[in-house]
């Protein structure tokens, strides 16, 4: 692996995670002292975090990592809920649909049994949208969901852990699998709206419980 790649990868992970939170400063000297590269590989991973919008350049040789902002979310999910829903449509046309059917009874598993762990879900739902970007067969979207879903990742882990979210979750994957497997274009896309909707709203009152519970602690 390049040394840019790997330089890459590390601070991508480390900015998803929170490790590198939103204004945390990325200086070029030391990154590159603790990532054991040399500055040039450094400046290009550095670039590609600037292109995916989770880094700014405040100066030459100083980055910082960027903010999230409820506007920020909304945006975000404007973009995405135009991708996936195209995504589902298509992949209602072109997918296969015993694999999605295959999918539809993997969810209705999941919802059906409250004692699998979150992992469980995780590799389902990965398992979901890499067979939807495949069913779309359209590399200019899948290119696309790809940059919306590393900010996801972000937001994601901003927001609580809610247990009945991820129970909603899966039984609005379940209906946007059986749809797809149904070949019922429409269906498909009008399931995933509503998944979107659910995901955003659940989003925001997480952050807002966490603003408000910010606030008490500091009152």
């Amino acid at each position: 692996m390049r040394a840019s790649d790997r330089a890459y990868r590390t601070l991508l992970d480390e900015i998803q995670s929170g490790v590198l939170a939103p204004g945390a400063v990325i200086g070029e000297v030391e990154q590159a002292a603790r990532l054991g590269v040399s500055r040039t590989p450094l400046r290009e991973a550095l670039g590609r975090l600037a292109a995916d919008g989770l880094v700014v350049q405040q100066s030459p040789r100083v980055t910082v990592v960027s903010e999230i902002d409820v506007a920020d979310i909304r945006a975000l999910f404007e973009v995405r809920r135009a991708l996936e829903e195209s995504a589902a449509r298509l992949a209602a046309q072109r997918g296969d649909p015993a694999v999605f059917a295959a999918l539809a009874d993997g969810f209705d598993r999941l919802r059906l049994d409250d004692i699998n762990p979150a992992p469980t879900h995780d590799d389902l739902f990965a398992r979901f949208d890499a067979q939807v970007d495949a069913s779309a067969a359209n590399d200019y979207l899948t290119a696309a969901l790809r940059t919306i879903r590393t900010h996801l990742v972000r937001v994601r882990r901003l927001a609580r852990e809610n247990p009945a979210r991820l129970a909603a979750a899966v039984a609005e994957h379940h209906a946007i699998a059986r749809a797809i497997a149904d070949r019922d274009g429409e269906r498909a896309a009008h399931a995933t709206h509503l998944h979107l909707h659910n995901a955003l709203e659940s989003i925001l009152f997480s952050l807002e419980q966490e603003h408000a519970t910010s606030d008490q602690g500091a009152a």
